[in-house]
């Protein structure tokens, strides 16, 4: 393979990894209260039993 064949990969390769680190950095966690935590909670557990009952 040529040399700019491999400066192309190795930049789309790095664009594509430098990317995702940005996205990493840039996400937070959401600030719940306690009564959305537990609303969370409440609904995840009822999903799944409904998935398990689906079964």
């Amino acid at each position: 393979m040529p040399w700019y064949a491999w400066l192309i990969l190795v930049i789309a390769i790095g664009s594509i990894v430098g990317g995702l680190l940005m996205l990493k950095d840039s996400a937070k966690k959401l600030p719940l209260t306690e009564e959305q935590l537990k609303r969370v909670h409440e609904r995840n557990a009822e999903m799944d039993a409904k998935e398990a009952g689906d079964r």
